[in-house]
């Protein structure tokens, strides 16, 4: 199926070991090397003294599944059945199936000699055809759904998510230190194997519940007095998953897999402001198709490969890292993936230019303010379109107008029609795609 790559995208000779680690709900300015001075990230930090900082990151949606399904397919989340969130125990307000057509990342790497493993959140599909070790990781250790209701017992609804490989358990502990623990685990077994890996380590936070350990919020309380409880409470979560961050990084040092690891960071969508998250000068929260809930922090290191200290103003996406993981290992993509690879940008590769591309954002979703509907967006150079359900479309000029305050979907009409008819045509290229189980005896 996958070939493996000629000319200027061979990798070195060994194609090095590949970790993700995908924060939940991360606002683009949660953390210290952000500039902002009421939280502390020094391992988030490191990340990117040691790499590359990507400026203009996106995720492919406002929500969680669609942004992880982008991520594992290198495609747009509606045209692999994922364009809002999958709740299957709620079957009436689910919205997508992870596609059987759809070919994720580690199936890809499997192909050529990697070991793949994924610690942490999964959200695309609690039963077979779709849990993990359906969809080609090796090894699972972690939590099926959607989010946990309680960081300490880590049940949703009733429900023990909590699996190794297909196996229930119930681990005691709070998640994320669970998360990071079962990584650094993972990490010690493979520094005694010969093959690659792709460790895919998805953390819960900073995700609702805002539960942080007990002794993180007091450390957060001392520092800053006159921070409000809920701020403190996100803070304290953040720095215990920076912490947790710091460990896997150690690990890595300690088992001599630093130099050989190429290591990416995101976040699935921006944050909550309702519950104290810190989106930077953007306008909008999660779930929403405005720059804050769009834009997130987008990180990468690989020592001796990827300049420290360095940032681009390219644009990236979520559905890039597949591509530039591929590309990393030395496989060539068959057509049809909507992800390109950054790997020329990270590594400052002579001659390499951005590739121009209009972007394309799309959320699902019940309730409501939604009645199943969806919001979309679509970014073109400087201009960006958002579709909110029941209301009119609106237009922006994001050089100019960065916060997104003033619509010129009246002062621009040539541009607005241009932009519409790209974003219907992403639309119709989605609406070919099923994306809902019938799992529940709803009418088909």
């Amino acid at each position: 199926m996958f070939g493996v790559s000629s000319g200027a995208s061979v990798p070195p000779v060994r194609p090095p070991n590949i970790v993700v680690i995908l924060a939940d709900d991360l606002g683009r300015g949660d953390y210290s090397g952000f500039g902002t001075p009421d939280i502390r990230t020094p391992y988030i930090d490191r990340l990117a003294r040691e790499g590359i900082t990507f400026e203009n990151f996106y995720a492919n949606s406002s929500v969680c599944s669609p942004t992880r399904a982008a991520l594992l397919t290198g495609r747009y989340p509606d045209r692999v059945g994922v364009p809002g969130v999958i709740r299957e125990e709620v079957p009436e307000n689910s919205w997508g199936d992870l596609a059987p057509h759809a070919v994720l990342l580690p199936q890809v790497l499997n192909e050529v000699g990697y070991h793949s493993a994924i610690i942490g959140k999964w959200h695309l599909g609690t039963d077979a055809p779709n849990a993990p070790l359906d969809r080609g990781f090796s090894h699972f250790r972690g939590f099926l759904g959607d989010m946990m209701d309680d960081y300490w017992t880590h049940v949703r609804r009733g429900h023990n998510y909590m699996r190794r490989d297909r196996e229930v358990i119930t681990p005691e502990g709070h998640a994320t230190d669970l998360f990071t623990d079962w990584a650094c685990d993972y990490l010690a077994t493979r520094s005694r194997a010969k093959e690659p890996f792709f460790l895919y380590l998805a953390y819960n936070a900073p995700h609702s519940p805002i539960q942080p350990p007990p002794d993180w919020l007091e450390k957060v309380r001392r520092r800053e007095p006159g921070m409000s409880e809920s701020r403190a409470k996100l803070v304290a979560l953040i720095e215990h998953m920076d912490d947790g961050i710091g460990r896997v990084l150690a690990s890595l040092d300690q088992h001599g897999l630093a130099k050989d690891t190429l290591v990416i960071f995101t976040s699935d969508n921006g944050g909550v402001l309702a519950l104290g998250a810190n989106n930077g000068p953007w306008r909008g929260t999660k779930g929403e198709m405005y720059e804050g809930s769009l834009r997130v922090i987008g990180l990468a290191r690989w020592p001796d490969h990827i300049a420290p200290g360095s940032s681009t103003s390219r644009q990236a996406l979520t559905m890039d890292i597949h591509a530039t993981a591929c590309e990393a290992a030395g496989v060539a993509l068959p057509s049809g993936f909507d992800g390109i690879s950054l790997l020329g940008t990270m590594l400052h590769r002579p001659g390499e230019t951005e590739h121009a591309r209009g972007t394309y954002f799309v959320r699902r979703e019940g309730g409501a303010a939604f009645l199943g509907k969806t919001s979309e967006a679509y970014i073109r150079g400087a201009w960006k379109l958002v579709i909110n359900p029941f209301s009119r479309a609106e237009l922006y000029n994001l050089q100019k107008d960065p916060g997104e305050k003033q619509d010129l979907a009246k002062a621009e009409p040539g541009v607005f029609q241009d932009l519409a008819a790209a974003l219907q045509r992403q639309i119709q290229e989605g609406g070919q795609v099923p994306w809902q189980a019938n799992r529940s005896g709803l009418v088909p």
